[in-house]
């Protein structure tokens, strides 16, 4: 016989729509009332019938009736005590946490649409790739086709094109198996933007965990309410599936739109905010993430919305995986403290819908003992930041230090350790592919601006150029901006090629934001969470060195396809390759075995590593990097290895555009490397 917290957690909330009517329930543990208000089609300011919700065990409200049928239009209101915990705003509409379509009527009043959810799959199945064999692309729903002339405008950055043939084509000649797009469930934007003209571009500020954003659907679309948005998105969806590309969604569960203890009431507070939101017994809000309230995860029934979300999202719209965002808070206890042992991540992992997604968390928040890169148990990536500062330190960091100093500060011990995996980080958990490699992300410099400008330019974001970070670790070749001056467009150029090709030649998984692969720039904007303009927007009127690149990043995409030892499963090993583990060997300048002062010299930043990998048919595999990370050209000795006879040239960053030819090097040859720069090789 369950008790009545274990049937709470599996009655199905929200509005169920039967033949002949309906079922809702919601729950709310301190409210003395709550009411369902039928509203109006024609003046939604008005309710035709209000439904009061009984108190079941469990702090379960709920009702059933006739009038409870698709296309319906509802609020709920809720009363309840007075006290500094609790936020009760009895004639204030709310929305329904699990409601699966919602309207906005004015900037602060929106209600919920029951909507029909059928859809045909037309038998498409979802992709299934392997979380190793993936390349994701971070995008923007509305700015990756907000001007793209190849989709009809009326439906430019929507749902709609993001499904649409052109956009499908340019992923797939590019290589990518999976797009994460930054936050789709609804959200609204801060009060404080809007009153400087400005919106939350990026959407990480969610109101509603059910429903899809509707601003993202196509004009048209959203003429005609939420289930034809719903439609809309699930036709993209489809479609993505259709040519084999996953879809990751960029989800926000660690606080809502509501804001502080002053913020506007929409949903969650005006139900149960002694309940929903981390706070003292004073009302004052524990806040982790930096956006004014924390979703308490020490609740289950805050556990529950998440997962039920996550269930209804990878069931309903057939999304592939997730990016939890502050995933710290995710996971933090009733004392507020990380606990990587959760009972909500335990949740996911059990859960036989959930645990077939990809769960990537973004392992941090702004509270104490925020940073848990490496912590999180396995199953879930993790964003590594790790990786993306060290590389940028050794491409762009120790060369500007080296030009005003003569000396760097680093040499190949640590970019070493994060190429082949970053096993310090991830020891303890399932090999290379527990983490997420990224060079740049939707927060922080592109990466064509991470190699042109030194300190950030945020004027637009209207606070002053005081938002966003200070610490870049970019370096601008020696002039701050856009310059016509070709040898530093070239310096950066090949900057952007060396970054690239360390992301796509390393060990793990590999996320490219989007616009990056075309040398995208924001004009030194780091913040750009409120510009939705050309500042954000994807280009589609490449120049010929952007195209250029654009060739390098597929080509490098189609090599770590083609060569399993540029993306083992598991840590590599000194040893013969198995089928269980690759093998990694490490050469210096001289074509030798690196020493203990190779490995710690900061002045030594000339680094070859040879990967196998054991093919099916227990043949070897070998795939040579070297990698000169000094403004000197340097020549390096080819290693003589047993078996190797000679090395064949695939990617050489200092070309514009991969090799044309083929270039063959005899074992111990030597080779000339022009300054920082890569080039990869097959061995055979």
């Amino acid at each position: 016989m369950m008790d009545s917290q274990t049937e709470k957690l599996t009655e199905p909330l929200g509005l169920s729509l039967l033949d002949g009517g309906g079922v809702f329930s919601t729950w709310s543990e301190t409210a003395s009332s709550i009411d369902l208000h039928i509203l109006d089609p024609e003046d939604t300011s008005v309710s035709l019938h209000v439904l009061s919700l009984e108190q079941n065990d469990g702090g379960i409200w709920s009702t059933g009736d006739d009038r409870l049928q698709t296309g319906i239009k509802y609020v709920l209101r809720a009363n309840g005590p007075d006290g500094p915990r609790h936020a009760f705003q009895p004639e204030r509409n709310l929305l329904d946490p699990y409601a699966k379509g919602v309207l906005r009527e004015s900037p602060s009043d929106y209600h919920c649409v029951a909507v029909d959810r059928g859809f045909d799959w037309e038998s498409v199945q979802k992709p299934g790739t392997a979380i190793s064999e993936s390349v994701i692309y971070e995008a923007h729903v509305r700015g990756m086709t907000r001007i793209n002339p190849a989709i009809p405008e009326e439906i430019r950055g929507s749902y709609a094109a993001l499904g649409h043939p052109a956009t499908i084509e340019y992923l797939t000649n590019l290589g990518i198996t999976a797009i994460e797009l930054l936050p789709i469930q609804t959200f609204i934007s801060e009060p404080r933007l809007v009153n400087l003209g400005l919106i939350n571009y990026w959407g990480y500020n969610t109101i509603n965990y059910f429903s899809p954003h509707m601003r993202y659907a196509s004009e048209a679309t959203r003429a005609q309410g939420p289930e034809q948005i719903l439609r809309e998105l699930k036709t993209a969806i489809r479609e993505l599936h259709r040519a084999g590309i996953e879809v990751i969604m960029d989800v926000v569960y660690n606080h809502t739109a509501e804001g502080g203890s002053k913020g506007l009431t929409y949903s969650y507070r005006g139900l149960d905010n002694s309940s929903y939101y981390r706070q003292d017994d004073e009302g004052n809000y524990h806040d982790t993430t930096g956006c004014g309230n924390s979703l308490n995860f020490a609740h289950p029934m805050v556990q529950k919305l998440t997962l039920d979300s996550l269930r209804y999202w990878t069931e309903e719209l057939q999304i592939d995986g997730y990016r939890f965002d502050l995933a710290a808070t995710l996971a933090r206890d009733e004392h507020n403290y990380f606990n990587k042992e959760h009972p909500l991540l335990k949740a996911m992992q059990s859960d036989p819908i959930i645990s077939q997604a990809k769960l990537i968390v973004e392992p941090w928040d702004v509270g104490m003992g925020g940073w848990q890169t490496g912590n999180f148990p396995p199953g879930f990536p993790e964003w590594n930041d790790r990786y993306r500062d060290s590389v940028r330190t050794f491409w762009l960091g120790d060369i500007s230090q080296a030009r005003s100093s003569g000396n760097h500060s680093n040499g190949v011990r640590e970019l070493a350790g994060r190429i082949s995996g970053s096993q310090d980080l991830m020891n303890e958990r399932h090999g290379p592919n527990a983490g997420v490699n990224f060079i740049t992300a939707h927060d922080g410099f592109t990466l064509w601006d991470l190699v042109s400008y030194g300190v950030k330019h945020n004027s637009a974001n209207g606070e002053g150029n005081r938002d966003g970070a200070n610490h870049n670790i970019s370096f601008n070749h020696g002039y701050e901006g856009e310059t016509p001056n070709p040898s530093i467009s070239y310096a950066r150029r090949k900057a952007a090629r060396n970054l690239m090709g360390t992301l796509l030649l390393s060990a793990g998984v590999p996320m490219i934001t989007a616009g990056d692969e075309r040398l995208k720039t924001q004009g030194g904007n780091n913040n750009a969470y409120c510009q939705d303009n050309v500042i954000t927007w994807q280009h589609w009127d490449p120049t010929s060195h952007q195209l250029d690149f654009e060739q390098t990043v597929s080509h490098l995409i189609a090599l770590r396809k083609q060569y399993p030892a540029l993306r083992p499963r598991n840590f590599t090993k000194v040893d013969e390759p198995t089928p269980e583990s690759d093998q990694m060997l490490w050469y210096s300048v001289r074509g030798d075995e690196m020493t203990i002062d190779d490995w710690h010299n900061t002045e030594r930043r000339t680094l070859q590593r040879l990967a196998y990998h054991l093919m099916n048919d227990g043949s070897k595999q070998g795939i040579h990097l070297v990698i000169n990370g000094t403004e000197v050209v340097k020549n390096v000795t080819l290693p003589r290895v047993k078996d190797i006879e000679e090395f064949e040239l695939l990617w050489d960053s200092s070309l514009e555009l991969p090799p044309k030819r083929s270039i063959i090097l005899k074992a111990g040859a030597k080779l000339r490397m022009v300054e920082t720069s890569m080039q990869l090789f097959i061995v055979r």
